[in-house]
């Protein structure tokens, strides 16, 4: 059976799938990360010391992308996820935004390492140069691949029920909160931070990013590449003055998109784009 637009209304993928993408998200990052904090010897003595290395440690930070990739290939079928990764092709964007992306972030880190009296660029690790390309090349296969989740999936099931300013603000929230167990891991960057501003920081990188999402029809490719810039090994340590900058800017994003980011008419709502034919 097929609606009026010959979408198969079978391969639909309907909202209340948000709650599994949500629950199954939390249950596999948080099993993980549970155990090494309930039984730290155990878990150490048993499967080895949690590191960046470690499988365990991809498979709790790809958590989003495995969740996505089984709604999607559940409710679209092997059709269904094709067209859902033909969203990395969507490269068309607003040079606006892309500036924004590529030299807007950078910058923030900078101008907030320098309030703090640090440098413009991170240190060169002693490994050397090599060294520092390398991570830069592993860090696009961890928080980028969260995407797939958070943009590919919460987002548009989202923006058909609120504005897109509130669904930033509440996938920014569930973001957040998902990286609470890091705190408690002392072999984590986390450990060494305060989650409260931890927490703000995602909330405005999910507001941000929302306006990018949108203007590129929902497209995966940019807020990987969003993403990948607050990650970047590159950029020196900015805390905790490039969360108050980003969020500064994202007031007046906000403002200056106020039409967009509080009305649905222009959000993208389709998980699988429907011009695919396999639903949406």
């Amino acid at each position: 059976m097929t609606d009026t637009n010959g979408i198969t209304r079978g391969n639909l993928v309907p909202s209340f799938v948000l709650i599994i993408f949500f629950t199954l998200t939390y249950a596999i990052t948080w099993g993980v990360v549970g155990v090494y904090i309930t039984a730290p010897d155990w878990a150490a003595s048993t499967f080895g010391e949690i590191s960046g290395a470690h499988p365990f440690f991809f498979l709790a930070t790809w958590a989003p992308a495995i969740s996505a990739f089984a709604l999607v290939l559940y409710f679209g079928g092997s059709a269904g996820l094709k067209a859902f990764l033909g969203r990395l092709r969507l490269w068309r964007l607003p040079p606006l935004w892309i500036c924004f992306t590529l030299i807007g972030i950078p910058v923030v880190f900078m101008i907030g390492s320098v309030l703090k009296g640090g440098p413009l660029l991170a240190p060169m690790p002693p490994e050397g140069a090599g060294a520092m390309v390398a991570l830069t090349f592993m860090m696009l296969f961890l928080g980028p691949i969260e995407e797939f989740g958070w943009r590919g999936v919460a987002q548009p099931i989202l923006q058909r029920h609120v504005a897109p300013l509130w669904a930033g603000m509440i996938i920014g929230t569930v973001w957040g909160i998902w990286h609470l167990p890091a705190f408690f891991l002392s072999s984590t960057v986390f450990a060494g931070w305060n989650f409260f501003p931890f927490l703000v920081g995602n909330v405005t990188l999910a507001v941000l990013v929302t306006p990018i999402f949108n203007s590129s029809r929902g497209s995966l490719l940019w807020p990987m590449l969003f993403h990948w810039q607050l990650i970047l090994p590159i950029w020196p340590d900015a805390q905790p003055y490039d969360t108050w900058l980003l969020l500064a800017v994202a007031v007046v994003v906000v403002w200056w998109n106020r039409e967009s980011m509080l009305c649905r008419d222009t959000a993208v709502t389709a998980v699988i784009p429907a011009s695919a034919g396999v639903g949406q």
